[in-house]
């Protein structure tokens, strides 16, 4: 986990309601540690294991509807940096230009693989991945 020095926050982070929660977290530094460690170990074991049914979901994906098998959004972290997120692809290629940003029910942009997908939330196991970033 990426820990910074107070003066290194950005400035309007620096302020008094922020600071006692900085300060807790600075003293469970070693805490922290072993959590992105753990994190990063049983990412892994999950990806190990899951990668067939991974693999078996990309080409469902593949099979469905044309366009690419995951789906990648620039996200902001806590800290202002920009990273991206991986899920299996739910909707029709290019959906936001298709459409609202926001899904509705009954949303014709939606896959049919996408909707069971969605269902069991299996579009979500990409995210593995980002744990390692």
């Amino acid at each position: 986990m990426e820990f910074r020095k107070w003066e290194d926050l950005p400035h309007f982070m620096q302020t008094s309601q922020v600071y006692p929660y900085y300060c807790r977290l600075a003293s469970k530094r070693g805490q922290l540690f072993w959590k992105r460690w753990l994190d990063f170990v049983f990412s892994s074991l999950l990806l190990l294991l899951l990668w067939p049914v991974m693999a078996g979901i990309a080409l469902w994906i593949k099979l469905d509807s044309p366009g690419p098998v995951f789906f990648r959004q620039e996200r902001v972290t806590q800290y202002g940096r920009i990273f991206r997120i991986y899920k299996f692809r739910t909707m029709v290629d290019d959906a936001e230009r298709k459409g609202s940003l926001v899904t509705a029910e009954g949303d014709s942009r939606i896959t049919r693989v996408g909707k069971k997908l969605r269902g069991c939330r299996l579009d979500e196991l990409p995210q593995l991945i980002n744990i390692w970033k």
